[in-house]
């Protein structure tokens, strides 16, 4: 009898044991599968950016650059656009193009900038409009397409692998980012703009870095005046007027309370290059 017993009490314990792997092996299958699905929509989203830079963008062979010794002044009169985009391309696979943005310090940070008919649109689908957790980098829908408002929106998913705007947090991070370069551009139709960044910090979704503006005034010099003094790192803004155009980068923080930021003034205008 006491050996059935055992034989029992064994039994049942096996019975447990073997319920607690097959769940075990349950959960792993499923975080597999989950890493797996991640892994392709990440795979999936980058793929179809890299093909539509091959398709639109050039970029400047940099041995053009100037070699001798030159002014300040010199050196912004010779200032060419890092990149040449075709926008008939462009607009031949998605109408709602309206601006590609580069930032010079991040690495592949390269992506087409659409405008859609509200902040929800492109949050989850591609430039080619496909689904996808990427999205694609689009401004605020209630700014103009030309990024002549005083303060103009642009938003881009926190990618874990570094696509979209999943670097933007390096220059809050690592000194060295802002040191390598301070500008990033933004490359529509008709001018090659390029913007000197003078902060970079987390901020409340609701706070006063979304204001939108209806034109300079005194409002919109208050807020020039506020913004660098946010900065987690050291930047070198000058002296901010009206006449200044501004374009705030915003990122998510993993925290759905907060966004983080990058915001530049606009130095330079240039001609759109066209072909002979």
């Amino acid at each position: 009898m006491k050996d059935n017993k055992k034989k029992k009490k064994k039994t049942a314990g096996d019975v447990v044991l073997t319920l607690v792997l097959l769940l075990a092996v349950g959960v792993f299958c499923y975080a597999a599968f989950n890493l797996y699905h991640i892994y392709t929509e990440y795979k999936k989203g980058s793929d179809e950016y890299n093909q539509i830079a091959q398709m639109a963008v050039t970029e400047r062979d940099p041995d053009e650059d100037p070699i001798d010794m030159e002014t300040d002044d010199e050196k912004k009169s010779d200032l060419k656009a890092p990149m040449k985009i075709d926008f008939d391309t462009l607009r031949s696979v998605n109408t709602d193009v309206i601006g590609w943005i580069y930032v010079e310090a991040l690495d592949n940070v390269s992506y087409p900038i659409v405008k859609g008919k509200d902040n929800s649109t492109y949050l989850h689908m591609t430039y080619e409009k496909n689904y996808n957790f990427a999205g694609t980098i689009f401004i605020d829908y209630e700014n103009s397409g030309d990024f002549n408002d005083c303060n103009t929106l642009v938003y881009g998913h926190n990618m874990k692998n570094g696509s979209m705007f999943g670097q933007l947090k390096k220059f809050s991070k690592d000194p060295e980012t802002y040191k390598k370069s301070k500008y990033f551009w933004i490359f529509t139709p008709e001018k090659d703009y390029r913007y000197e960044i003078i902060s970079a910090y987390v901020t409340a979704v609701n706070s006063d870095t979304y204001t939108l503006f209806k034109g300079p005034g005194k409002e919109f010099q208050d807020y020039l005046d506020k913004m660098p003094t946010l900065s987690e790192i050291q930047t070198t803004p000058g002296t901010l007027t009206i006449q200044d155009k501004i374009v705030t980068l915003s990122t998510c923080t993993g925290n759905e309370s907060t966004r983080y930021v990058v915001q530049g003034k606009r130095v330079d205008t240039l001609d759109v290059e066209k072909d002979n």
